[in-house]
């Protein structure tokens, strides 16, 4: 015999994440079969409302949902987001894998990947010239994009810090999604190595924010004032962001396990 108290609620049936990506009224709309975008549902307790979202690095759509919600309420949520959902995959484009013939815009210039003789990896002119076994082709190039945006972005950082009479304690590189970078209380400042692939002087701002974050770690009209003394007019670098960052994502996107961060 159960206690009044203790006489739990019933938990409302779920629904399955193969039926939302098929349900035609919503993601299903947006491709057949395997056009379909993927689709994973996270029931989090802690949850008050419905959330959605699609990861630029593998193009699923992730959702949210409180352990109350019915499933009526979740469908009728992703159907009246589907439009967005179409527009964020939209901006994303086409995946462009790391493989031969592949065009990356590393800091604004297109640049050719093709294979060569030899176990290197050089950028001679438009082209990155890919020896070694073809079958790691992907993984060198992402390594050595890696490589090229860690020292490219510990260069300009040292160099605007310097003209600001400060200078970090570190900088490193990651894949990160929500932000193109960061600067603690302790002087570290990392970034997303995608920058590489960014226009140069998009690259320029967010070096120049992060750097203003080691005088201002806020964002205060003085932290916005070092910044346009390091870059000058910063309006373009955010719109540029804004608009065509979430595509930067796309590279590399050829369903290669994730690359190891460098620090």
């Amino acid at each position: 015999m159960r206690l009044p108290g203790l006489i739990r609620k019933p938990r409302p049936p779920r629904l399955d994440a193969e039926q939302l990506r098929r349900d035609p009224a919503g993601l299903g709309g947006l491709g057949r079969g395997a056009a379909a975008p993927p689709v994973s549902i996270r029931v989090d307790r802690r949850a008050r409302r419905l959330a959605i979202r699609v990861d630029p690095r593998t193009r699923a759509v992730k959702l949210t949902v409180p352990t109350h919600a019915r499933p009526e309420t979740v469908l009728g949520f992703v159907r009246a987001h589907t439009g967005w959902v179409a527009a964020r995959l939209e901006a994303l484009g086409t995946a462009v894998p790391f493989a031969e013939g592949s065009v990356l815009p590393i800091l604004g210039e297109p640049v050719t990947i093709e294979t060569a003789p030899g176990i290197g990896i050089v950028r001679d002119g438009d082209r990155l010239r890919v020896g070694g076994d073809p079958a790691f082709l992907a993984r060198r190039v992402g390594d050595w994009l890696k490589r090229e945006a860690r020292r490219t972005l510990s260069d300009r950082t040292a160099a605007m810090a310097a003209r600001l009479g400060t200078r970090a304690t570190a900088v490193s590189v990651r894949d990160t999604v929500s932000r193109w970078g960061s600067c603690s209380a302790g002087g570290r400042i990392s970034y997303s190595w995608r920058l590489i692939l960014a226009p140069d002087w998009v690259a320029d701002y967010v070096v120049a924010h992060e750097v203003a974050h080691l005088v201002e770690l806020n964002h205060s009209p003085r932290f916005w004032r070092l910044v346009g003394d390091l870059v000058g007019d910063i309006d373009p670098a955010r719109r540029w962001l804004k608009r065509h960052g979430p595509a930067l994502h796309r590279y590399g996107g050829d369903g290669t396990p994730p690359l190891a961060d460098l620090s």
